[in-house]
């Protein structure tokens, strides 16, 4: 028998509205820890993203490692896999990877080689138990090759091609060394990317990977797989309605999106080559709170919150027809002295003041990149097909400008 925990997407480091999270991040880790020790966990698998970005800060850091020490300190599990994400530096990640693979540790920041990503994982009685082949985000240049002229409809199905291909080839080698072992255990993938009827949530920072949309994977990109562990995407689900290919989602909200979402990490058990598969719920460790409408609603809401004696850290946003130019002042004056934290106002008056004049500098920070550039679209007019037309170049700068610099060199 193989117990296996799934998870990803912890995105260490990443603050919400400025707030820091470091105690949540560091309540989800203690509270893993001793999950792994209660459910005598074989493999831990961590799907990408592990942190927010490129250069994490020290205290992420330091959560990192301090988790990957205690865990083998305390032999919590017998391996650790670990892939990197759109978010995480393939270079930081690897930096360690020789000194943590004497922990039983196995990184894969980057893909370097197939016979680097096919791991053969043994047992305390150094028995194989079982394949997996740890994919990391596969960025552009590692599937496929540029093509001068070539249109974004054609580089979004060479990419799709690249990294079917990519699966197919780790898949076939898995089986090699399964057959040339004599051991049929499973054969698991891992990966960080977005497949075809993936569901995302508001402001929940998930990238679209790769530009024009139509780079997605279908569940038939894992065919021959016994279980397929996800990343990228922060709601748990399924691919393609099979339950041996999943997201676990992200351990604690990334945006007030996700605040009434209940968080998950999946736990596989293996008896032979057949998944017993169940999902547990992770804690809520910081509640967050959403409240939209008019004044009055919004004051009620945050009321009865304080009434309640609740800690969470709120959004408000505001849908009333009237201007209110001191909402945010109203509102922390009302808050004042209670345990609750305003961590953004967002005042849909003020962003439909930007729509007819781009000179409202104070209305910038409500909005997000996105965002200004539709409401530039809606000042100038324009039709659909020439909005969709402009979307897919934005998508193509954005893309670009938001690719770490090692990407794209």
């Amino acid at each position: 028998m193989l117990k296996i925990l799934h998870t990803s997407d912890w995105h260490l480091g990443r603050s919400l509205y400025g707030q820091n999270r470091q105690a949540e991040f560091n309540a989800f880790l203690n509270w893993l820890m001793d999950l792994l020790q209660q459910e005598q966990t074989d493999v831990l698998l961590i799907a990408g993203d592990v942190f927010d970005t490129i250069t994490p800060n020290h205290a992420a850091q330091e959560l990192y490692y301090r988790f990957l020490a205690q865990v083998a300190a305390l032999g919590l599990c017998r391996h650790i896999v670990i892939i990197g994400g759109n978010h995480d530096s393939a270079s930081f990640l690897n930096a360690p990877k020789s000194l943590l693979s004497a922990l039983n540790v196995h990184v894969i920041g980057a893909s370097i080689s197939l016979e680097q990503e096919v791991l053969v994982l043994k047992d305390h009685e150094d028995k194989v138990c079982a394949i997996v082949c740890a994919v990391p985000y596969l960025r552009d240049r590692d599937v496929r090759m540029s093509v001068d002229g070539e249109s974004s409809q054609d580089k979004s199905l060479a990419l799709v091609n690249g990294i079917k291909a990519h699966y197919r080839d780790a898949l076939n080698l898995a089986k090699q060394k399964q057959q040339e072992m004599g051991s049929d255990v499973p054969i698991i993938a891992m990966g960080h990317l977005f497949t075809q009827g993936g569901v995302t949530l508001d402001a929940d920072g998930v990238r679209e990977l790769y530009v024009g949309n139509l780079a997605h994977i279908g569940a038939d990109c894992f065919d021959g797989y016994d279980y397929v562990a996800l990343g990228h995407l922060h709601v748990p689900q399924t691919v393609g309605k099979q339950e041996h290919i999943r997201y676990c989602g992200s351990p604690i909200p990334m945006g007030f999106g996700e605040a009434k979402q209940q968080k998950q990490i999946v736990h596989i058990t293996f008896t032979g080559r057949l998944p017993e598969i169940q999902t547990i719920n992770i804690p809520c460790f910081q509640p967050l709170q959403r409240i939209q409408g008019d004044l009055p609603h919004i004051q009620a809401e945050l009321r009865q919150l304080m009434h309640a004696g609740s800690n969470a850290y709120v959004e408000v946003v505001y849908q009333g027809n009237e201007i209110v130019a001191d909402l945010s002042e109203q509102l922390e004056a009302l808050v004042l002295g209670s345990d609750l934290r305003l961590l953004r106002v967002y005042n849909r008056q003020f962003v439909n003041r930007v729509l007819v004049s781009a000179h409202d500098e104070a209305t910038l920070p409500d909005l997000n990149p996105t965002e200004v550039f539709e409401a530039c679209m809606v000042q100038h007019e324009l039709d659909e097909t020439q909005k969709s037309q402009l979307r897919d170049s934005y998508q193509l700068v954005l893309h670009q400008v938001e690719q770490p610099e090692e990407d794209q060199a």
